[in-house]
This record gives C-alpha cells, structure tokens and sequence, in this order.
C-alpha cells in the first residue's frame, strides 16, 4: 500500500496563531512560543519527548517503516516456532474464539481463522480504498498510463503460475498455483527507497502501479479460484447490502456509523457465503466514494471565513471543519486514517500468525526436494522476472508504449526481480491452498527464501544500474 498522504496543504489555510501573552490551557505564553507545542507530549521539550516520541513518530512516517516491522514479525514467528516452546505457538494460534448473540453463533473459528478472515478484510478494506481512489483520481484513471504496468503485471502473474504448474502438475498441490502471483508491495517498495537517488522517479511509480494491478488480480484469483461451497443466498444477502451501500453514497448519507453497521453484515454474510471474507473489504472499499463533495477552493473559502471572523464559536468551527474536510473525498480520509493500523498492526500480526515454520534439517531437506518449494521460488525468482520484464519489454517492441528517457533494460530487469518479493499475499493465499497441510510449510519456504533472494539480488541489479546511468551521465561530452 502507499505511503500516508501529508493531512493539509496548498490548500488548508491556517487559523490566526493566539496573541502574545495569551492563555493556553492554563499556560501563558510569550509571543515567540509555539502556539500548542507544550500541550502534547510531542511537542514537549523533555528528554523522553526528544529521545523516544519524536524519533517515534518520524520512524512511523518513514516508507519503510511498515516492511521493517513486517521483517520484525516474521523473524519472531520463526524463532518462536523453532525455540524450545515451538509447541506453544500452534497452540496459541489455534485458541478458539466465539462470538454468539444469545445462542445465535455468529463467528466460531480460532485466532488464526480471526487475523485470516477479520483482520485481514480491513487490510483489504484498504486495498479496495487505494484501488478505487488510484481508479478515479490516480495512475490508473487514464488507460495510457497504466498500460504498460498492467502488461508488466500480466507477465508477472501469467508466468510464475506457469513455473509452478510445471513443477506440479499432475500432483496432489497443483492448488497452490496463485501462491507465487502476488507482490508484496511493502518490502518491494522498501528496497526500491533504499537506492532511491540511483533511480529514475518513474520506476518507483511503474513499480507502484504494477503492484496495484497485481493486486486486483491476486483479488480475482482469490475470490473465483479460492472460494468453495458457494452459497447463493448468503452471497445474494451480501450483493443485497453492498446495492444499499450504493444507494446511501448516491443520496449522499454520511453517518459512518450506518456504513460501519451495514459494512460489518456485509463481511459476515460473505464469510458464510463460501467467498473468502476478504472480499468483503475490497468490495466495501471499491463502493467509497472517491471524489471530494466540494473543491479546494470552497475549503479555502470556508478557512478564510473563519479566520476574519472577530469571534469565533464552536458551532462555527464545526462548520468550517466540515466543510474543510468534505474537500477531501471519503476514500481519501480512510485510507489515511486506517494506513498506520494495517501496516503497522494488522500486517505484522498476519505475518506473525502465518509465517512460522519449523525449519529443521530434515524439513529444509524435504524443502530443497519438494515440487512445492522449489514450484513456488523458481516462480517467484524466475517467473516474476522473466514475467515482467519480459512482458515490458515485448509491450514496448510492439509499439505499445515506450520506456522513459533515463530507463534502461537493467531498471526494468532490476524492478522485476523485486518484484519476486512475494510475502503478505503469498502468504494468505497459501493459507488457503494448503490449509492445515504439510504442504503449506514447504511452500512458506519456497515464499521466504525467494523473498530474501529476490530483495537482495534486485538491490544490487537496480545499484548497478543506476550507477552506470550516472556514469554515463558524467562521460557524455559537454556542449559548448
């Protein structure tokens, strides 16, 4: 998902700072003081503020961040399940928790069934927010801009799907197919940053959009290849409250409350549907609106309204704060209020929840044997690879779009091995391949080892490439 957009703006006009001397919350306040800086415990000059809160907060803004804590959760997964107490993590996970009203039983699964099915919706709750808003104001609104990442996309699912068939077909795991499809666009975004002067600016955006489209086919694949038991009236009551979503958007209603509700019965009716629960959020986040009710200069208009004001009243600050906001549209201001719960919260609990495998001699030898393993890291490696940079280039050999002034065969090449970084989704989709099968732990494997290899190798292709771009740079001739 991407960064947090900055709250604010060209845009948001400020209210007149206090006059000098005036009270604050009991202080008073000389004129070259910040206005509210000693009132959070941010803004404080204390050591802890200094040395723990703001070291904090710039770390929880970094882009990287989010796939730091992704890594943290993974490496305690695997040293929990391989420590002396390893039995206590399957036991942990495998607490049964119900949730009934009287004796109308309305969720029964374990912990781990609750981060798959209920955790994991709000994280494609805003996938869908992110797919949308990119839809209507964002990369994928004009076909001409997208087209070439979506053929990128294409090859990179196409092809490890391919990879991994070869190695399995005919076999008893030919389900685990749509395991090595998905791009984890955290950690792929995360080791793209860390060459980030080395590269072109295009690169960092064809590597975003392409893993929107890998997302949105990652969601096709799982709601029409990984659901089962399809039942046509809890499906039909599902469709049913998404229609009077709909509806409610259109006549413009705005009490989050009612969506919240309707939202929550949306996502149970799915999960005893058949269909995934997850595709409940994505459906959810597909159906908030994506433009703003009023433009920026009406906001800027209502913040100068407020700010000539000789006396300003609660009733009056309501009304301008509404109205400010309503310049942001309703997927804009979710996605930027739920960004830091799913990633630095929801992600790392599914990664902790899923990517713990005992690693073993005799598992990692089965492991460097098994036609899962290797059928999901060759696809990976090789697939995504061979997939995107293939298909990119091809697309551009066709005349159908071209690469940008500055971007070379190894940039692509480079991209397209980080796109191998296959976690989060890979993960959750072998959950369901594999559910409670030893196949599910050989195919973990194949999705973490090709990960590191894909992170590491990539970075050094795309430091190679960027370097001979520079040095290309500095050896062309002068003009007089």
């Amino acid at each position: 998902m991407s960064k947090d957009r900055n709250i604010g703006g060209d845009g948001d006009a400020e209210l007149p700072a206090p006059a000098a001397g005036e009270h604050q919350g009991g202080e008073v306040r000389g004129a070259g003081s910040p206005p509210d800086s000693g009132l959070t415990f941010i803004g404080r000059d204390s050591a802890l503020s200094r040395t723990v809160g703001r070291p904090l907060l710039h770390f929880l803004h970094i882009e990287t961040s989010g796939g730091i804590l992704l890594l943290v959760a993974t490496v305690a997964a695997l040293l929990w399940v391989n420590s002396p107490v390893g039995d206590s993590y399957t036991e942990f996970w495998h607490t049964p928790i119900e949730i009934s009203v009287s004796e109308f039983v309305v969720f029964d699964e374990d912990l781990h069934g609750f981060v798959n099915d209920a955790l994991m919706a709000l994280f494609f709750f805003v996938v869908g927010l992110e797919i949308k808003r990119e839809m209507v104001t964002g990369r994928l609104r004009r076909p001409r801009d997208v087209l070439l990442p979506a053929v990128a996309a294409l090859g990179g699912m196409v092809v490890p799907a391919l990879v991994y068939v070869a190695f399995n077909l005919g076999g008893d795991n030919l389900n685990g197919w749509g395991v090595p499809m998905a791009t984890d666009i955290a950690f792929a975004v995360g080791v793209v940053s860390l060459v980030g002067k080395w590269l072109p600016g295009w690169l960092r955006l064809f590597l975003l959009t392409l893993a929107i489209v890998d997302d949105i086919g990652a969601i096709l694949v799982i709601a029409v290849f990984y659901s089962s038991d399809i039942s046509l009236g809890w499906l039909g009551l599902a469709a049913l409250l998404c229609v009077l979503i709909a509806v409610l958007t259109r006549i413009r209603v705005w009490q989050w409350p009612v969506y919240m509700l309707i939202g929550v019965f949306v996502w149970w009716a799915t999960l005893n549907s058949g269909v995934h629960a997850t595709i409940a959020g994505v459906a959810l986040g597909l159906l908030t609106p994506a433009k703003p009710l009023q433009r920026d200069s009406d906001a800027r208009s209502m913040a100068r309204w407020l700010q000539e004001k000789s006396a300003i009243s609660v009733t009056d600050i309501r009304r301008a704060n509404f109205g400010i906001a309503e310049s942001r549209s309703v997927a804009e201001r979710l996605e930027v209020a739920l960004h830091p719960y799913v990633s630095y919260l929801i992600v790392p609990v599914f990664a902790l929840a899923n990517a713990g495998v005992a690693l073993s001699a005799d598992s990692l030898r089965g492991a460097a044997t098994s036609s899962v393993t290797i059928g999901v890291a060759l696809g990976l490696l090789v697939g995504k690879t061979v997939g995107v940079s293939g298909f990119t280039l091809l697309a551009t050999r066709l005349g159908l779009s071209s690469l940008p002034t500055g971007v070379t065969r190894l940039h692509v090449v480079g991209v397209s091995i980080v796109a191998g970084i296959g976690f989060t989704v890979a993960l959750f989709v072998t959950a369901l391949a594999f559910h409670e099968s030893p196949a599910g732990d050989e195919a973990k494997i194949g999705v973490l080892v090709a990960s590191l290899v894909a992170a590491v190798v990539g970075l050094v292709v795309l430091r190679m490439a960027g370097r001979r771009l520079v040095n290309s740079a500095f050896a062309a001739p002068r003009r007089s």
